[in-house]
């Protein structure tokens, strides 16, 4: 498995447009591999947006940014965001809630 996880600068006062963007239904990630797509604020940091995203793996991560549909659903962020991008990235080795 993969994990990518990040924070997302957006202009001041639309946070909310980014995480109702963000949260809509997307049937393609499930079927090109994604396991876990969440979404998330903090308060305490009103232009920032977290998403913690966990793949079947780093390919299946990268084949789903040359989907039709996440190449439009970036293009239509874009404006929403401040060019502002942290987190990082990492294959998963084990967890203890699964064999």
């Amino acid at each position: 498995m993969f994990a990518n996880v990040g924070t997302l600068g957006v202009l001041p006062g639309r946070r909310g447009d980014l995480v109702a963007h963000l949260t809509g239904r997307s049937d393609s990630l499930a079927a090109s591999g994604c396991l876990l797509y969440e979404v998330g604020v903090d308060d305490s940091r009103p232009d920032t947006v977290f998403v913690m995203e966990l793949w079947t793996s780093a390919q299946a991560h990268r084949a789903s940014l040359d989907l039709p549909e996440v190449q439009a659903s970036i293009a239509s962020a874009r404006p929403l965001l401040s060019g502002e991008f942290g987190g990082f990235r990492f294959d998963v080795v084990g967890s203890p809630l699964r064999d």
